[in-house]
């Protein structure tokens, strides 16, 4: 390893000691699991403290602090607004607004996945194996940017190629969540969480060292402003216009910020299937209050140190000739080479020393094997639990069918890491946010607060929201369209609608919207469910 002050003997021995004691963990979770409820659920008896932790590393990845991170290095702290979106919507609604619902009405039903949740809940296995089947699908694009994140950080810190670090993180990850089942993830998650905190203070801490203190270094970041024009002239016409202040309203980068990042991000994690099945391990709605602070204090010291370290990192690339960015300093994106994902990993790698480097690369590895075990648990039990057990009609979980699916899962989010384009961990995670709450919000709130929401609502709301998603990826926001290519090859052009701002609104923005619209429309003038199973569902206290 060629980092700064970095001893490799101890490096190896930190991380050998940490994969044993991960493996440990998983080792326990899979003497406990005795069946499909401990094996999916992790036997519902899971402590406020670790169900929290475990559901703030399930969320947290790599793409958010690496992705994102390297976002704000570009956009700046405007990026901040997210936080608060994370904290308001992805902790507090989450866990008070569904969270309670959810634990409630998936132990009246006895449901142990969201597929089966939803599907249980309206009365239609159909449902919920086309669900099981959107996920499948969909959540390996997740996983693949997950792994980016963390593999282009182990690229850079450790220089070794990029396919091993994909390797490496794949199959360490494999072997805990394939054996280990949910309960063996939350021991490991809370651990990870624990060390994700730690981590990202201590980064933050150093950056604030390395520029002189937290005012001197924002306001040098304040008076990098007029740097956009003169460096980064493309930037500035887009709408950049600093790192401490907002894009200019309605432009580019603008309408990249809050719909992408800020709406998308923040609104689509209340619709993630791997988090929301993380409120039925609990023993009572109680947990989930004292869970809210827990959440809430995760949230802002892991990604509100990664986003104000990320736009900071400017003031240090422009005050350090690093060689790499012609006859002028650099700034954060110019530093790593255009591709926004490897912004962190360089700042820490060229930035802090060796001590810190230590404990952040444990951290790293934390983030990223934390949300892709929940993933592979998540791709694994749809396609075994949720659509197999369905089709075959089986009365009993067959774990090897879901251990099976959960290998797939690995192996295609393993492939997708190794094509997709650089730059791609932000958006990637903010297209499978978007198509989540697009395809799952609506009827997941319905399914929780609305007893006219019908089964045939449901369906209809569900397709309308992967349909529109697809057909905006595909056909109107440029950045996905022009890449894929298809609506230049039918139509000659690379988006169908080219006036300002429709190219650069994400699909979330109407697809939602229009999910909604339609799961209310169709149920309306269609067959409602039984009154007993309503009244199953929302029984009085």
């Amino acid at each position: 390893m060629n980092g700064p002050g970095v001893n490799s003997f101890v490096f190896g021995f930190l991380i050998l000691a940490y994969v044993l004691l991960i493996g440990y963990l998983g080792w326990r979770g899979w003497k406990k699991t005795r069946d499909s409820k401990d094996y999916l659920l992790a036997g519902r008896t899971v402590n406020p403290f670790v169900m929290a932790m475990s559901y703030g590393a399930a969320f947290i990845s790599t793409s958010a602090l690496v992705g994102f991170g390297g976002i704000a290095g570009e956009f700046g702290l405007g990026i901040l607004w997210l936080v608060f979106m994370n904290i308001a919507i992805g902790i507090f609604a989450a866990f008070v607004w569904f969270g309670k619902r959810t634990r409630e009405i998936g132990v009246a039903l006895n449901a142990k996945t969201f597929p089966e949740f939803i599907g249980k809940r309206f009365r239609s296995p159909g449902l919920k194996m086309f669900i099981a089947l959107v996920i499948f699908i969909f959540v390996p694009l997740y996983s693949s940017v997950v792994l980016i994140g963390g593999a282009r950080f182990v690229q850079e810190i450790m220089r070794i190629p990029y396919a091993w670090a994909l390797t490496i993180f794949a199959t360490v990850v494999a072997i805990y969540v394939i054996f280990g089942g949910l309960k063996g993830i939350m021991y490991v998650d809370a651990l990870m969480g624990t060390v994700m905190i730690c981590g990202m203070l201590l980064l933050l801490v150093t950056c604030y060292w390395k520029l002189g203190g937290v005012i001197p270094a924002h306001q040098a970041l304040t008076e990098m402003a007029p740097l956009v024009k003169q460096h980064l002239p493309a930037e500035y016409e887009l709408g950049h216009r600093g790192w401490t202040v907002m894009p200019r309203f309605n432009s580019v980068w603008w309408w990249t910020l809050v719909s992408s990042i800020m709406l998308g991000v923040g609104i689509g994690a209340l619709a993630q299937p791997q988090l929301a099945v993380r409120f039925m391990t609990v023993k009572s709605g109680m947990e989930l209050n004292r869970a809210v602070l827990v959440g809430s204090v995760f949230i802002l010291l892991t990604v509100g140190s990664a986003y104000t370290v990320g736009a900071l990192s400017n003031v240090f690339f422009y005050r350090t000739d690093l060689g790499i960015a012609g006859s002028y300093q650099a700034l954060a994106i110019q530093a790593a080479r255009g591709n926004p994902d490897l912004i962190i990993p360089i700042f820490i790698r060229e930035a802090l020393p060796g001590v810190v480097l230590y404990l952040f690369f444990l951290t790293m590895l934390s983030a990223a094997m934390s949300t892709l075990s929940s993933l592979f648990h998540v791709t694994g039990s749809s396609i075994g639990h949720d659509f197999f057990r369905t089709v075959a009609n089986a009365r009993h979980d067959n774990l090897t069918v879901t251990r099976v699916g959960m290998v797939f899962g690995i192996i295609l989010s393993i492939i997708f890491a190794m094509v997709l384009p650089p730059g791609i961990v932000a958006r990637g995670t903010a297209i499978f946010f978007g198509i989540c709450a697009a395809a799952f919000l609506p009827a997941y709130f319905s399914a929780l607060y609305w007893k006219g929401a019908t089964r045939a609502g449901v369906w209809a709301s569900v397709s309308a929201g992967v349909a529109s998603s697809i057909i905006g990826l595909v056909f109107l926001h440029r950045k996905e369209s022009a890449s894929i290519g298809i609506c230049q090859a039918l139509f000659g052009r690379s988006e169908l609608i080219s006036a300002h701002p429709w190219p650069f609104v994400d699909p979330f923005i109407y697809s939602l919207p229009l999910a909604a619209a339609v799961l209310v429309i169709v149920s309306l003038v269609s067959a409602k469910l039984p009154q007993r199973h309503l009244n199953r569902c929302f029984k009085k206290k």
